[in-house]
């Protein structure tokens, strides 16, 4: 796998374990221990609830939780109260991560009071502004 990275600038993500498994025909095990000596090395990091993602020297990463980082969406894309919130399926392919990693991480803004609505077939809607402004 430190031939993909290295040959390969723009991978940003490391393929699944069971992509590993399959394409390199190796077991679980040896999988797992690839994965390690790559983290040891410093050459990439586990993401929870999405890939591993690959270190570059040099590089910026935002590595706060995905729920952060979409509450985000509501400054940077200028939001106010009331409007209509992105869809789990475009902030999926904003942020490169899988829809039901998007809808936990929806789930949790909904909970902290940051979003309303939701559910299969609703538009989500911004009920507060972002956490942290609303914290300073």
């Amino acid at each position: 796998m430190k031939a993909l990275i290295e040959a390969d600038p723009d991978m940003t993500e490391l393929p699944s374990l069971a992509e590993v498994m399959s394409n390199h025909k190796v077991s679980r095990g040896v999988a797992l221990r690839a994965f390690g000596v790559l983290r040891q090395e410093g050459m990439a990091e586990p993401v929870p609830g999405e890939r591993w993602r690959v270190v570059r020297p040099g590089a910026l990463v935002d590595r706060r939780p995905l729920d952060q980082r979409i509450a985000d969406v509501i400054t940077a894309d200028g939001l106010e109260v009331g409007e209509a919130f992105p869809s789990a399926s475009v902030l999926a392919e904003r942020f490169g991560v899988s829809r039901p990693t998007v809808t936990k991480a929806l789930e949790k803004l909904e909970t902290a009071g940051v979003l309303a609505g939701g559910g299969q077939g609703k538009v989500r809607t911004v009920r507060a502004l972002s956490i942290r402004e609303e914290r300073s």
